[in-house]
């Protein structure tokens, strides 16, 4: 199982249940059964532990995410990116087996792959303050 796309995937996923309202199940299903690629590459377990942390975490996750944000207010970042920080959030603070740097080179890569280089320093300056704290 390949770690780095699971994390990809519930990236997918989080973003895709933050525009439809779907439910973490209803999400996970739709996407295994829609998955065109081998599902054994995907760690579903970690799929669901991370989408499971951020929905039961999002309230403090979000909130620290705010209060390191310079001149920004969270309801101006993109989806994809929030949906981005809310995962490398969640594991900067609550996941203690993925090491804090590799949470947020991980995070940059999708971001790379997801979005701009301005957003790429963007996200890279927000996780940098909240692994500081």
């Amino acid at each position: 199982m390949n770690r780095k796309l699971s994390r990809e995937k519930a990236m997918e996923l989080l973003f895709g249940m933050t525009l439809s309202k779907d439910t973490m199940e209803d999400a996970v299903e739709a996407f295994v059964e829609n998955y065109e690629g081998d599902i054994k590459e995907i760690d579903l377990t970690y799929v669901k532990q991370v989408l499971i942390g951020v929905n039961n975490n999002k309230e403090a996750i979000d909130k620290v995410i705010q209060e390191n944000l310079h001149n920004w207010k969270i309801e101006r970042i993109s989806k994809v990116n929030l949906s981005i920080l809310r995962i490398a959030t969640y594991e900067l603070l609550y996941d203690k087996e993925v090491p804090r740097g590799v949470a947020i080179n991980e995070a940059l890569e999708i971001t790379r792959r997801y979005s701009d280089e301005k957003s790429v320093s963007f996200i890279n300056g927000v996780l940098d303050k909240i692994k500081q704290d």
